[in-house]
């Protein structure tokens, strides 16, 4: 896949991360690609339905397996504005994603930070694409709020 193209399907995600905002969410976008076309896009829901796992990448899964129809995305890529947690980073391993790509580093709570290993073997990863953006989306978000 070109940069171009990631560059493309991560302005979508960003659509996704901007609609979370707006409903006072963390805005974290995230999209699911399959063969050059998106089949899922989320984000954060953890307000809205009162619910801490309910982070943009795993309502993407959730809307991916369903579309394909099976458990995996094997063969797809999540494009993911910031960095996944622990908890996301676990559940695309056991979705066998093949590839993730995200904007900004997190810091403080990326999966990275605590056990890179939590991701599937065979996951290729793709970081700092549009990174500026995503990342100022989100402390943005927070210099709002405090």
């Amino acid at each position: 896949m070109t940069s171009s193209a990631d560059e493309r399907f991560m302005r979508e995600a960003l659509r996704e991360a901007q609609k979370a905002g707006q409903q006072g969410e963390i805005p974290i976008g995230a999209v699911v690609v399959c063969r050059n076309t998106i089949i899922a896009r989320s984000h954060n829901l953890n307000e809205t339905l009162s619910d801490p796992t309910a982070h943009a990448e795993m309502q993407a899964i959730t809307m991916a397996t369903h579309h394909l129809g099976g458990k995996y995305l094997t063969g797809c890529t999540l494009y993911v504005t910031i960095e996944p947690c622990p908890m996301c980073a676990a559940a695309l391993n056991w979705a066998q994603v093949s590839r993730i790509v995200f904007g900004a580093a997190d810091p403080k709570r990326g999966y990275s930070l605590f056990s890179p290993p939590l991701l599937h073997p065979r996951t290729q990863i793709t970081s700092g694409i549009l990174a500026e953006e995503c990342g100022k989306l989100v402390s943005d978000f927070f210099k709002t709020i405090r």
